[in-house]
């Protein structure tokens, strides 16, 4: 019996890049925004590896705690990227889970600011053909929309990519496969490439 290993979050990349939201490209990245906030994608091609493994919910962003005196809630950060905007995160700040918290909220500008920044750092440093992203978060359909005006924001016309300036609604998109990606990305690792490719699902 064949097996692979790999993280959770490459694993769902690599199955939104076999029959998901990412097929066709050689760089992209998946972010899964939930219970905790994490990162993978294929880089030219390969998985992403490198030292660990990428770990995209860590990455510290801005926090103007005059407007935002949530101290975060990673036990390692404090307030990177996940403690800030994770669902644990959501619920200890507002004092509910997200999925309770009505569309008009200001939960969901916050949310949307805090996952525009870090995409906006993604743009500049892996240079995606897309993001993918995954996860109960952003299963909001009011978020998305929010999430691509202020990722443009944030730009500010820095990244002069026609595919970001002028088609954001196919370049910011929710997983393809929602929740099967993890799983059918963790069975396409044990399966050479080239079957798994053509498997049906």
């Amino acid at each position: 019996m064949p097996i692979g290993f790999d993280t959770d979050v490459n694993g769902a990349a690599l199955g939104e890049w076999l029959w998901g939201a990412a097929q066709g490209l050689d760089t992209f990245i998946y972010l899964t925004i939930g219970t905790g906030i994490g990162g993978g994608g294929l880089m030219n091609g390969k998985l992403m590896h490198g030292l660990i493994h990428p770990e995209m919910g860590h990455v510290m962003l801005p926090h103007d705690r005059a407007a935002d005196p949530f101290p975060g809630a990673c036990p390692f950060h404090g307030d990177c990227f996940e403690g800030l905007a994770a669902g644990p995160a959501i619920q200890k700040r507002w004092g509910q889970p997200a999925e309770t918290l009505p569309p008009d909220h200001p939960a969901w500008e916050l949310e949307a600011h805090y996952i525009a920044l870090a995409l906006a750092g993604y743009v500049c440093t892996l240079s995606p053909q897309r993001i993918v992203l995954g996860g109960g978060v952003v299963s909001q359909p009011h978020l998305l929309p929010r999430i691509r005006r202020k990722v443009l924001a944030t730009l500010n016309g820095y990244v002069q990519s026609p595919q970001l300036l002028q088609d954001i609604d196919n370049y910011i998109v929710p997983a393809g496969l929602g929740g099967r990606a993890g799983v059918l990305g963790a069975m396409a690792l044990a399966v050479p490439l080239s079957k798994s490719k053509h498997s049906v699902i």
